[in-house]
């Protein structure tokens, strides 16, 4: 295999959209023209590394880049460029620039480009992470992502409900299927040993003969159908044609629909040779082919025909490599070429067509080659090829369908339905494809255009005719122009070099020459014959599909509300006491458990200093009891309750926990004072004292469950994973402070995704509270204020806090600190300032300000524990050192300081944001003065 020159280049071929996307996102809303040059860039970069490539991968080379990431789950980070996803990034990057040129054009100038293009790029990054992945647990990650990225784009318009409905439809579809997918992958990395791509195209006959196959099957087959569009997942691409017209060009055209096409062809060599595969695969690929066409004719929405047409052509693919001969293969990656090139373009023309006449409606839009004259003949170009006329790229290709379904048909039987199958949607190809032309670009119109459209900006045409002429360039040429790429992209999806085959303009008088002249002559007889005798204008197909996917959703949902509200009938007695009474059953099973369930309690002295802590605990808890009709009594005792754990915490050697459990106490304090003027001024009845006491014998019971449980576990002394820890703190990371080194280093991955949850459970209340209105500031003057002097030593408290905040994220590497507790030193802070002065003089500036912080910190503790893998190690892999510096001495020095900064960010910042955004519910209440 020949010597690559860089090995590291398909790195940057995944980072560069990735990393505009960035810029984009945070780009000002309408710097068009800014945003428009960094997305095209990007693209035209990516396309420039691939064809800095391209000889090596037509020589066979394989591109590879590899670092460790999570080594124990399987999982590295492995990028991998052959022939067949050269093809695939080529089209992403290729059609995606062009789109990134349209949609200049195309936007109107109120939108928000950087939000589209942001978008754009996302989605750029994550398609190329599919195709170029080389490891399967990190193809399906990228897999997912691809959904999240193309519902924000269907849904960019979000003010209109369609848009909203497709992108949750498009979600919910292909996020199921995703999930399929990757228990598929974990399937086949138990059968395999590996999730390297490498390993695993080498193992098709292990797999193959292994019990798991049919369901690893399945699920693979359930991911590649949902996110292509294949029956009986079909119906989710035509509600997505509510997005703008360049996501459809990009997305639904030319890489989203082709990622399922991919994923078959690439575990071709792992999955195929089986009747399984060829009935599943070659069986759905014929349904989607026939109903995508046949449903296609009946389209009066412009986009909506070539959604389904795109159904079709998806479903022509697919039943191509459900075929299972070596050039079935080699005609489907053709085919995927060229549909990606006529589709994206009539896309293109047909978003020119609503921008110029301001509808889609074929019904209205006769005649337009007089005012379209250009656009109407790349347009009728691109259709001829979807259509197969000779001289076109797409001729070819269904020549190519059309002679494997004949040799499939040599088998006879059932086989015969293939070529009769793919006849009959040749058909309907022509019929569709003559209705787009006829009706939109010749006749007259049944309803007057609003306005008299126009041939649009030059360079809005361009990418349309890039495209058109590709298609012409490829029909003449074939064999110049694609050969050498159709035939190492056919390779590497087979695992060895197909059959000899000939890409030519002219085979002669033959069987599928006959086909496509009869597929043709029909066809044209067939759209007539529907436009003049049957009232096509007026025909409107029944969405069944959606019907039954709205049916079964709602009746999802009406279970889910009949089982919650079972469960959860509104009030928390009913949870607790199920939950009490599960920890009841544990302690009896403990305590009555043999097997050496109990061993020696140990011997210990308590202090009593902890014994006067506890008596004067149950003294508070008691009397609790008697103020729960005194609110403000009663959140008194409870903070002074929780005083007392903290003190606890610290008696027992616990001091970064007692200094979190002091924090969350006072912040949680803070808050209930927050909302306690809100609440109503009567309490609920109490309930009967019957119940009462059987709530009572419940967590009398339950608390001595909990206390057989940890006699039971102190009585062992089992081999703890803290030893580990405790011994591995400072020479394995450079740390004294052991609960904060688990915390960043040794299950930095688990703070990570809490830090995730916790930002997005902020965002998620901004989100939701935001159009609520702003009350007025409660000031320390008002009768509603708190008294001056706690309103003014709130206001000097803050600086204070930052310094200490600041001392503690410094020092919790190695002493009792940290991130965690300085975050939450500045929300206790804040939240006191929220507590006495009222609303910030500019809240929505605040939650601006919040929400960027708290990306700020998300961002850069992923970037810290991504950085390792650039020198070669797992992700999160931390680095300590000593630096000497002048008249200080030795400063210890750990890359996880910047991971503990981004907990703090997100802590601090995102309990602003919560804040803010839940005093908008109290500014809707009355507030009550404030009595003490």
């Amino acid at each position: 295999m020949p010597a690559m020159t860089d090995p590291s280049l398909p790195l940057a071929v995944l980072l560069l959209p990735l990393m505009a996307a960035l810029w984009l996102w945070l780009a000002p809303p309408r710097a068009r023209v800014r945003c428009a040059w960094v997305a095209g860039a990007a693209l035209l970069g990516v396309l420039a590394l691939l064809l800095a490539c391209l000889p090596e991968v037509l020589a066979g080379g394989v591109w590879r880049w590899s670092r460790p990431w999570l080594p124990d789950l399987g999982l590295n980070f492995s990028l991998r460029i052959d022939a067949l996803a050269w093809l695939f990034a080529a089209l992403i990057s290729g059609i995606g620039g062009l789109v990134v040129l349209y949609a200049h054009y195309y936007l109107d100038a109120s939108e928000a480009a950087s939000r589209l293009y942001a978008g754009l790029m996302l989605f750029a990054g994550t398609m190329l992470g599919v195709v170029i992945a080389g490891n399967l647990l990190l193809l399906a990650i990228f897999w997912e992502l691809t959904s999240l990225s193309s519902f924000l784009l269907v849904g960019h318009w979000h003010q209109q409900a369609a848009a909203r409905r497709g992108a949750r439809m498009a979600l919910t579809l292909t996020g199921l299927g995703g999930l399929a997918l990757l228990a598929g992958v974990l399937l086949i990395g138990k059968v395999v040993g590996s999730l390297e791509l490498d390993v695993v195209l080498a193992a098709g006959d292990q797999v193959r003969a292994s019990p798991l196959y049919p369901l690893i099957l399945g699920l693979i087959l359930l991911g590649a159908f949902t996110k292509s569009a294949q029956f009986p997942f079909h119906f989710w691409l035509p509600h997505a044609m509510a997005a703008p017209t360049p996501v459809s060009a990009y997305l639904h055209s030319a890489t989203l629909v082709k990622a399922g096409v991919f994923l078959l062809a690439r575990l071709y060599p792992l999955l195929s040779g089986t009747d399984l595969w060829l009935w599943s695969v070659g069986g759905v690929g014929l349904i989607t082919l026939l109903l995508g066409s046949a449903v296609a004719i009946f389209q009066h929405d412009l986009k909506g025909l070539l959604a389904y047409s795109t159904l079709s052509h998806l479903g022509l693919i697919t039943l191509l490599l459900g075929l299972e001969s070596p050039l079935t293969v080699v005609a489907a990656l053709f085919h995927v070429i060229n549909h990606a090139t006529f589709k994206a373009s009539l896309f293109m023309a047909a978003g020119i067509i609503d921008h110029e006449t301001g509808t889609r409606d074929m019904r209205r839009l006769h005649g337009l080659m007089r005012y379209l004259p250009w656009t109407g003949a790349l347009a009728i170009s691109a259709s001829a090829a979807m259509a197969g006329v000779p001289l076109l790229n797409g001729f070819l290709s269904k020549e190519m369908f059309f002679a494997e379904t004949l040799r499939t048909a040599a088998s006879g039987g059932l086989a015969l339905l293939v070529p009769a199958g793919a006849l009959l949607a040749g058909v309907f190809a022509v019929a569709y494809s003559s209705r787009l032309v006829h009706d939109v670009f010749f006749g007259r119109a049944l309803v007057p255009l609003a306005q008299v459209p126009h041939e649009p900006p030059r360079w809005m045409k361009l990418p349309v005719e890039v495209l058109v002429l590709l298609c012409v360039a490829v029909g003449i040429f074939p064999a110049i122009t694609v050969g050498p790429l159709l035939h190492a992209a056919s390779t590497a999806s087979l695992g060895t070099a197909p059959p000899p085959y000939s890409l030519a303009l002219w085979h002669g008088f033959n069987g599928p020459l006959a086909m496509s002249a009869l597929a043709f002559v029909a066809g044209l007889a067939l759209y007539f014959l529907l436009y003049r005798r049957l009232p096509l204008h007026a025909w409107q197909p029944r969405p069944l599909a959606r019907a039954l996917y709205d049916r079964t959703l709602r009746a999802l949902l009406t279970a889910a509300a009949g089982i919650s509200a079972a469960v959860n009938p509104g009030r928390l007695q009913p949870d607790l006491r199920v939950l009490l009474a599960l920890v009841v059953a544990l302690g009896v099973w403990a305590g009555a458990s043999a097997n050496g369930i109990w061993g020696e309690l140990p011997a210990t002295d308590a202090p009593v200093v902890g014994v006067l802590l506890w008596i004067i605990l149950i003294g508070l808890l008691a009397g609790l009891l008697r103020l729960r009709h005194q609110r403000f009594s009663a959140l008194l005792v409870l903070g002074g309750i929780g005083l007392l754990v903290m003190l606890s915490f610290a008696l027992l050697s616990a001091p970064d926990l007692a200094l979190t459990q002091l924090l969350v106490e006072a912040g949680s304090v803070l808050v209930l004072l927050l909302v306690l003027p809100h609440l109503p001024d009567t309490a609920p009845p109490e309930a009967p004292s019957g119940r009462r006491w059987i709530d009572g014998l419940i967590a009398l019971a339950a608390g001595c469950g909990m206390t057989v449980l940890t006699l039971a576990m102190l009585s062992h002394s089992p081999q703890s994973i803290s030893d580990y820890f405790l011994a591995q703190a400072l020479p394995g990371a450079g740390g004294l402070n052991v609960v904060n080194v688990i915390i960043v280093d040794f299950r930095g991955l688990d703070t990570l995704g809490e830090m995730t949850v916790f930002a997005v459970a902020a965002l998620a209340i901004h989100a939701l509270l935001s159009g609520l209105p702003v009350g007025g500031d409660a000031n320390a003057d008002s009768e509603t204020g708190h008294p001056a002097t706690i309103a003014h030593g709130a206001g000097l408290l803050l600086p204070v806090a930052l310094l200490v905040a600041l001392y503690l994220l410094i020092r919790g590497h190695n002493a009792p600190g940290g991130g965690f507790i300085a975050g939450l030193v500045v929300a206790v802070v804040l939240a006191l300032q929220r507590l006495t002065k009222g609303q910030s003089a500019d809240p929505a500036a605040s939650a601006q300000l919040a929400v960027r912080v708290v990306a700020a910190g998300l961002a850069l503790a992923a970037l810290t524990a991504l950085a390792s893998s650039v020198w070669g190690y797992p992700l999160l892999t931390s680095y300590y050192g000593y630096w000497e510096l002048p008249l200080v001495g030795k400063l210890p020095i750990a890359s996880v300081f910047l991971f503990d900064t981004g907990v703090f960010l997100v802590v601090a910042a995102g309990t602003l944001l919560a804040l803010e955004s839940l005093a908008r519910i109290a500014h809707l209440a009355e507030r009550r003065p404030w009595n003490g």
